[in-house]
């Protein structure tokens, strides 16, 4: 009997997904890669190990696996994505790739659609030996299908949020059905999460694979620095990076404030989604902001210039030549950006109130000052002028910042560990 609930809902998700599929023909973020997300052309070689990174910052991820991975043999990974910006990085990064260092060879696609025929068909067609969904990318037909298929699924980096776990136990024996076989999970609190929904026999606790991505290995430098010629040395860049669209307005008066108070400083504006670029065009071109988008940028930038990043893949360069940066997704209720990545660079970031997502990265972070929490867009333009007037040390802010995340690291490691375990283990009994 228990088995009529479950047909039944996937009877209702497929229908669904075969009246929502023609309307997401005309997303702007889906539309791209349209063909290849319903699995009918471009389709990817067959795979040992399918990787999902959801968008660009479990893409880095998916990449700082892939480096690490040492297989006892010759493997194929796939490494799939739900959007434009994870696929820039993830091609950058992977496409054709053929190392002759042991690590995987790699293939980027998009994401398929998780209607249950279209993902049934894409995994026939795959056959992962490993599945590896990163942080918390969980779709109903793409875990049914691989469980169908024998493929050992394993979540990395995992971390699920008290409202995730609300939601997913509307129905907990649903998912308890499609249970991945391993969990690393990033803290005790996303262990405990997970553990509540599919048992805490599979749940252990990894480092986040986040603090080894940070390089600390040399000192940044202005000669392989790409942006070099734009910024030059006295030139005070302020970022204001990864800017999500519910925050536009407080950092919209950051902006407008940095601008009247500090006349010679260049902004570099990230926006987080590229489809919000044309609303920042316009915003600056209505205040009358000197401004320059940045794939139109080949001189040097004249102070007091907005440069507004319509290109991908540059802040932690433009991180390299701040003298200050604000870190979005915290100045409305989203819960943070990654704000780990300027503190690589030797910049102390400002972060609005609003960063749960980041907790894992522990509160001495703030206690230490390596990065600022402001209680609203106005202190943020306090600290950023600040740190105009009163730059730290570069060098300094990498030394404390190397100190704190050292006895953090081996994320990759542990996770690589568990990959090479379950690989070795393919054709022999399911992980219990």
């Amino acid at each position: 009997m228990r088995e009529i609930p479950i047909k039944a809902a996937f009877a209702l998700y497929r229908l669904a997904w075969s009246i929502g599929l023609p309307f997401l023909q005309r997303n702007q973020r889906l539309a791209e890669g349209y063909s290849q997300r319903c699995f009918r052309s471009s389709l990817p070689p067959p795979a040992d190990i399918w990787m999902q990174a959801a968008s660009v910052g479990e893409s880095f991820l998916a990449i700082e696996l892939l480096k690490q991975l040492r297989p006892h043999r010759s493997i194929h990974t796939l490494v799939t994505t739900n959007t434009g910006q994870g696929m820039q990085v993830l091609q950058r990064a992977l496409v054709d790739n053929t190392p002759a260092d042991g690590s995987p060879s790699a293939t980027v696609a998009y994401f398929p659609f998780d209607k249950p025929d279209i993902m049934k068909r894409a995994v026939a067609h795959i056959r992962p030996q490993v599945a590896i969904l990163l942080e918390s990318e969980m779709w109903p037909a793409h875990l049914a299908a691989l469980k169908e298929s024998g493929s050992a699924v394993l979540v990395i980096n995992g971390r699920m949020t008290p409202r995730s776990l609300k939601r997913y136990s509307l129905w907990p024996s649903f998912w308890h059905r499609l249970r991945p076989d391993r969990i690393l999970a990033i803290s005790s609190e996303d262990a405990m999460r997970f553990g509540r929904l599919f048992g805490e026999d599979r749940v252990e606790v990894m480092s986040n694979i986040k603090f080894d991505r940070l390089g600390f290995d040399a000192p940044p430098s202005s000669d392989t620095n790409p942006l070099a010629a734009l910024f030059p040395p006295d030139a005070k860049l302020v970022v204001l990076g990864s800017v999500r669209g519910a925050e536009e307005e407080p950092v919209r008066r950051i902006l407008l404030e940095l601008h009247r108070k500090q006349p010679e400083a260049v902004i570099g504006l990230f926006p987080r989604h590229a489809e919000r670029v044309q609303g920042w065009s316009a915003f600056l071109t209505d205040r009358r902001i000197p401004w320059q988008l940045r794939s139109h940028t080949a001189e040097a930038v004249t102070p007091g210039a907005v440069v507004l990043w319509d290109t991908f893949g540059e802040m932690g360069h433009a991180y390299q030549l701040a003298v200050a940066a604000f870190v979005g997704g915290s100045l409305a209720p989203l819960r943070g950006q990654n704000f780990l990545e300027p503190l690589a660079s030797g910049v102390r970031p400002v972060i609005g109130p609003s960063w749960e997502d980041f907790h894992w990265v522990g509160t001495q972070i703030i206690e230490r000052g390596l990065v600022r929490v402001a209680r609203d867009w106005e202190e943020t333009v306090e600290l950023l002028i600040d740190d105009i007037a009163r730059p730290k040390d570069r060098e300094a802010v990498r030394r404390q910042a190397r100190e704190y995340v050292k006895d953090r690291q081996g994320g990759t490691a542990r996770a690589c560990s568990l990959i090479m375990e379950v690989l070795e283990r393919w054709g022999r009994p399911a992980i219990s």
